[in-house]
């Protein structure tokens, strides 16, 4: 697999308005695959928006290096095809907005290339059909709802045609629809447009989602894996003052009641199946005898 995006003993430091030097990356050595979908994830404080910034020059490493399709991010002549290959999406979609109808915005990017009207309608065609926002084409950004206002910020991401797409707590304003419909987009792109994607969040049951999960404490990489494994290091997450998803900690509970469900399961579907399976395996009403206490089948405890 091409390697993408790779950061080689990558720090940064701030400098505080009382001059303090605040190492907010430590020695980060990371790389991410062209098609891969990678979940960054750590409490606020432990680098991962940082991290992110690097991804397409928005900061430059105080030592180390970082290198977007084997470009040094720190050359300046470098500086313009990186921010092409990497767009980046943040957290409060209308501060990413700048135009009064949806297809005007997507277009902004293509027209700062220069592109000519026609190559920049298709851009916008295609990426609003990649995004599922082509029937508000014509709306006003401002009636639209969080969810579709973030379709809209990734649509005129993609428009630009970058290799990757980092995108940085793009849900966190967002309600339980608005989250739903963007993580749905972000899947779609990477399934089956082949964008390499980057989230940064700290909603595990999104990070569970993609391919691998990287975990950050103060400025370095502590952990990192299929989301799988990941995921049953519970003791590690909790010691870093970090959730388990939902799905997971219920598994864990039911495999304790004494149901024999995978404690590694990661969706819904997964999980109703696996207790489908246990419920017709040992019989509706049988009760089972676990560690000394008496469980009826099919109640939680």
């Amino acid at each position: 697999m091409e390697v993408l995006l790779r950061a080689e003993r990558l720090t940064h430091v701030y400098e505080t308005r009382g001059g303090e030097q605040l190492r907010a990356l430590d020695c980060v050595d990371l790389e991410i695959g062209a098609g891969e979908f990678v979940a960054i994830v750590g409490r606020n404080g432990s680098g991962k928006s940082t991290l992110a910034k690097h991804f397409n020059a928005l900061l430059l490493p105080t030592e180390g290096r970082v290198l977007v399709a084997g470009l040094d991010t720190a050359v300046p002549e470098h500086l313009w095809t990186v921010r092409q290959m990497v767009g980046m999406v943040f957290q409060n979609p209308d501060n990413q907005i700048v135009a009064t109808t949806v297809e005007e915005d997507v277009a902004f990017g293509p027209e700062n290339l220069g592109l000519p009207p026609a190559e920049i309608a298709v851009r916008v065609e295609e990426a609003l059909q990649a995004v599922d926002m082509e029937a508000y084409r014509k709306h006003a950004p401002h009636h639209l709802s969080g969810g579709q206002k973030q379709r809209v910020a990734i649509a005129g991401v993609i428009a630009m045609r970058p290799r990757c797409i980092v995108l940085d707590e793009p849900t966190a304003m967002l309600d339980p629809g608005g989250r739903r419909e963007v993580l749905s987009t972000i899947g779609r792109l990477n399934r089956e447009e082949g964008h390499t994607v980057v989230l940064i969040t700290h909603f595990m049951e999104e990070a569970a989602q993609a391919g691998r999960v990287v975990v950050m404490e103060g400025g370095r990489i502590v952990l990192q894996g299929p989301p799988r494994q990941v995921f049953q290091e519970t003791e590690r997450l909790r010691a870093l003052h970090l959730d388990i998803p939902p799905v997971t900690q219920l598994a864990g509970r039911l495999r304790a009641a004494g149901w024999p469900v995978p404690g590694d399961a990661l969706t819904v579907e997964e999980l109703v199946e696996a207790i489908a399976g246990a419920w017709a395996g040992r019989g509706r009403g049988r009760v089972a005898e676990q560690g000394g206490k008496t469980v009826e089948q099919g109640r939680l405890l």
